[in-house]
């Protein structure tokens, strides 16, 4: 302790006695040992000075986990976060029509030439996990194929869609973070150019808050219709992450620069009626009749010629396609470079921290 002051000596201990009585930080601390655990294995560094109290605590919280190995640690891992995350009453999953289910995550149904392809984990506000990335682009591929004329993508319950489950981050595979990243981001290249392939008008239905990766595939939608009580969100710098699926490409487009600029890099939250004028959201209903009024619009657009309406989109899209191929595997690059970074490894854990039950 040279150089330090009885009176930094004891502030420091006052510091680190308050750190640890938090229950907040108890289960910040208990999440930051066993990711550590779990891809590093036991503590293998050197004990932080005395005044270090934030970086004692999170050798000591590492240090007490002894030789508890690799696997235990990370199955740990993923019961935590499971426990601080686990919806605090029951949701009723909506049930399908149409057609039978054939997903687990989702909803497939076709009817008057309309495909709906329906988010169906409301329990997680329809957080898309690995399990739903993948039915997504089976979905997109079947609708493709059949012989709707249109297809419309809206989630059940009160959210739209709560973006990318960050429970994909605990699901640490045999060759740790960096085969975890590897995955992910082919997982998000493929989700994403299922998107840009799709042949048909895509419309989306927008029945309450979007965030993240829902929000950013917008740009990739014919048309867009929301709730007066729907907002978009993209919070990726306060995640340690960077934008998708090509919205670093398509909101300057829509929306100018700087518009685009406080969504993508200021986590700025826009209302409906914000979006609807930035040129995000095609037309904003009432909450009380919107359901009403765009079943109207989607069955009048199911009766229009489908080659006519397929050819079109051809013309539309078609001059960029190749473009957005590119920022897709631009930003797949960045965000796997992002997703091993200690920045966003912290932005993540804060999350879990906040989401724990106190």
């Amino acid at each position: 302790m040279m150089g330090a002051t009885v009176e930094q000596f004891n502030c420091a201990k006052s510091q680190m006695g308050t750190l640890k009585k938090d229950p907040g930080n108890e289960a910040k601390l208990k999440i930051y040992a066993l990711f550590k655990q779990a891809t590093e294995g036991p503590c293998n560094t050197p004990k932080p000075g005395m005044l270090d109290f934030v970086g004692k605590a999170k050798w000591d919280a590492w240090k007490s986990l002894g030789s508890v190995s690799q696997e235990d640690a990370r199955q740990q891992y993923v019961d935590l976060i499971d426990s601080l995350l686990a919806p605090e009453g029951p949701v009723v999953a909506a049930q399908p029509t149409g057609r039978a289910a054939t997903f687990d995550t989702l909803l497939v149904s076709t009817e008057d030439n309309v495909t709906t392809i329906r988010f169906n984990r409301p329990q997680k506000k329809n957080a898309i996990n690995v399990e739903m990335y993948n039915e997504i682009i089976k979905a997109l591929e079947e609708s493709g194929k059949d012989d709707s004329v249109i297809t419309v993508i809206t989630g059940s319950g009160d959210f739209y869609c709560s973006g990318n489950d960050l429970t994909n981050f605990t699901k640490i595979p045999e060759g740790g973070m960096q085969q975890m990243a590897k995955d992910g981001g082919e997982l998000l290249r493929e989700f994403v150019k299922a998107f840009i392939d799709f042949p048909k008008p895509l419309i989306a239905v927008i029945n309450g808050p979007a965030v993240g990766v829902s929000v950013t595939l917008l740009g990739l939608f014919e048309v867009v219709y929301a709730t007066e009580r729907a907002t978009f969100h993209t919070p990726f710098s306060q995640l340690g992450q960077s934008p998708e699926a090509c919205s670093s490409y398509t909101f300057p487009k829509m929306m100018g620069n700087a518009k685009a600029s406080e969504m993508l890099l200021f986590n700025k939250k826009l209302t409906a009626t914000q979006a609807c004028a930035q040129g995000l959201v095609t037309e904003v209903f009432p909450d009380s009749s919107f359901q009403t009024e765009v079943a109207t619009r989607l069955k009048a657009y199911a009766k229009l010629p489908r080659n006519s309406l397929t050819l079109s989109k051809q013309l539309i899209r078609g001059t960029e396609k190749e473009r957005l191929h590119t920022v897709n595997d631009q930003e797949v690059e960045r965000l796997v470079e992002r997703w091993l970074s200690d920045e966003c490894m912290q932005a993540i854990m804060s999350f879990f921290q906040a989401k724990a039950k106190l």
